[in-house]
């Protein structure tokens, strides 16, 4: 069975490409889903991509992905520095989880500095920009044992000796 990875995006996320350049880059969370469809289709895997303002949503979603998601891949933008309520969600979920953040949030100000939603997480990728998205793709597809053979033997190298 393919898998099947949620995406989800927390607030102001809707504003990327317009919201501090210099921080998020020109591309567009619209560009990045675009570009995880894309990709999808070539791993053979299923998204569905989601982006909420609200917190209440998100947790509503990530709890909607139990038993209909086999990863969930999340950047929960400024809740990652507040959010209780994400963290409960997020250890509800039993399958792979995620965080991505564009920015390298290590070598940002202090308030940015420190995601308390990470405790929850199987991984966090930050400071690859829009790619972070496809490398978490990659990562939860790697870690459910479903790289397809069209991906360059040297990644599936990597995937068997992360298994050892």
């Amino acid at each position: 069975m393919a898998a099947r990875i949620m995406i989800l995006n927390g607030p102001n996320l809707n504003f990327l490409g317009i919201r501090e350049p210099h921080i998020y880059g020109s591309t567009t969370l619209k560009e990045i889903e675009d570009s995880c469809q894309a990709l999808a289709g070539q791993l053979g895997v299923s998204i569905s991509f989601h982006q909420s303002n609200m917190e209440g949503e998100l947790v509503g979603l990530i709890q909607s992905a139990h038993g209909k998601a086999d990863a969930i891949i999340m950047n929960p933008a400024g809740y990652s520095f507040t959010s209780i309520a994400l963290i409960d969600a997020l250890k509800i979920f039993e399958g792979v989880k995620i965080e991505v953040h564009i920015s390298n949030i290590h070598a940002r100000d202090e308030l940015h500095r420190h995601s308390i939603t990470s405790s929850a997480s199987t991984a966090v990728i930050c400071g690859l920009g829009p790619y972070g998205y496809l490398a978490a793709m990659l990562a939860v597809v790697q870690r459910l044992g479903q790289l397809p053979e069209t991906i360059p033997p040297a990644l599936h190298g990597l995937a068997a000796a992360g298994k050892a």
